[in-house]
């Protein structure tokens, strides 16, 4: 285990609206107000055609080739996720979400393109004294965290 430790920072309250892809409008909000770190709560709905990243297709082979799975319909979502800079200093989500269509859920990350639809609540509590970032392993394809 490696670890380090954080300070909380400010808190911000978000809608995203329609249309909106949840990683792109973190990011974006993140470095127009100077979040270098974060955790995040989200709640609200994914659009139809939304892409979710839900497994590797083998556990351990090399390269890591990720499944995706493409939403039919509107889901409802809630999800959590961290935020920290990778080596360009330049804001990176990694999120994952459940999403629900009457009795059925899936669960994946958000990298690859998750749309809003009508509204999507996110809390980002901010961290702040920390030098943890997101560095790229080669071996995996993963931007790993170094805390």
């Amino acid at each position: 285990m490696k670890y380090s430790q954080a300070r909380i920072g400010r808190t911000f309250v978000l809608r995203l609206e329609d249309g909106e892809v949840l990683h792109d409008s973190i990011e974006q909000f993140a470095k127009m107000h100077s979040v270098k770190a974060g955790m995040l709560i989200a709640v609200g709905g994914a659009d139809e055609g939304s892409t979710l990243v839900v497994g590797p297709e083998e556990a351990m082979s090399l390269p890591v080739r990720p499944m995706e799975h493409l939403l039919g319909g509107v889901h409802e979502i809630a999800g959590t996720g961290t935020l920290f800079p990778d080596e360009e200093d330049h804001p990176r989500l990694h999120m994952h979400i459940a999403c629900g269509r009457g009795d059925r859920t899936i669960t994946g990350c958000v990298r690859r393109g998750v749309k809003v639809w009508r509204i999507l609540e996110i809390i980002l509590t901010e961290l702040v004294d920390t030098n943890a970032r997101r560095v790229l392993d080669k071996e995996t394809g993963f931007q790993v965290l170094h805390p």
